[in-house]
């Protein structure tokens, strides 16, 4: 019996289309691509927006993704997100390394695209023209200050919060220390920090009001940014005044 030809061979095979998982795989994201954000699922995007989070370009440049990288201290709160942001991010938080860090990535989608348009219109974040209407959900707020907020102790006590909004102009946090008075009656004050700015709240009825708009909505290992919890390993602020900040007119 003379030996088959490596035509005749290729023709016995059962052929499996090459890739099939890739196929189907993208065949899913396309329909994700269709599916629009919930209220909640935006709200938590804007503010990580104003907090940590970047919108990088997928690889064709035709729409945006959402990445946010948090420390190992953070993984519970990065396990959170990820958990909102099902079925955009396909995968669980992955660990690197090099950078001894979480990430999340989304698929690309317009909606980000369309934030992207309004927070980096230059290719620099600024404050949209929407932000009047993104302050008023206090989800938002809880997840910016999540990302960006901490508490105060001074002998054992919270005497303020800050809002580390020094990716910010000056005008640009004029502009949120008024709109949180007009919007909630909650007086901050803007503070020079380290040649930047950022936004306090130091009296105790602002100071209180604030904390309690956000406060259902701290997930319970970020709790301690309130200065409810102890937490050694977590960065804490001593003391008001601090060396490198000081107090300026908050009105626009």
């Amino acid at each position: 019996m003379k030996p088959s030809s490596l035509i005749d061979i290729i023709k016995g095979m059962k052929v499996i289309p090459r890739e099939a998982r890739r196929i189907t795989y993208s065949s899913e994201i396309r329909k994700l691509k269709n599916i629009p954000l919930t209220d909640e699922q935006r709200a938590i995007v804007v503010g990580a927006i104003l907090g940590d989070a970047c919108l990088s370009p997928n690889w064709s440049l035709t729409n945006h993704r959402l990445q946010i990288t948090r420390s190992k201290q953070q993984q519970v709160y990065i396990e959170w997100q990820y958990g909102k942001f099902k079925p955009f991010v396909l995968t669980k938080p992955r660990w690197y390394e090099r950078t001894r860090s979480y990430t999340i990535r989304t698929i690309s989608h317009q909606e980000f695209s369309n934030l992207r348009k309004e927070f980096y219109p230059q290719g620099i974040k600024i404050l949209p023209d929407r932000i009047e209407e993104y302050l008023q959900n206090p989800l938002t707020l809880a997840v910016w200050f999540m990302d960006d907020g901490n508490a105060v102790i001074r002998n054992g006590k919270v005497v303020g919060y800050h809002l580390n909004t020094q990716s910010f102009t000056k005008e640009e946090n004029q502009k949120i220390a008024r709109l949180f008075e007009e919007l909630f009656g909650i007086r901050f004050v803007i503070e020079k920090n380290n040649g930047s700015y950022r936004i306090g709240v130091w009296q105790k009825d602002s100071r209180e009001m604030f904390r309690n708009l956000i406060d259902s909505h701290i997930i319970p290992s970020m709790r301690y940014k309130l200065g409810l919890i102890s937490d050694s390993s977590s960065p804490v602020e001593t003391g008001f005044p601090q060396t490198g900040m000081k107090i300026v007119e908050a009105s626009a």
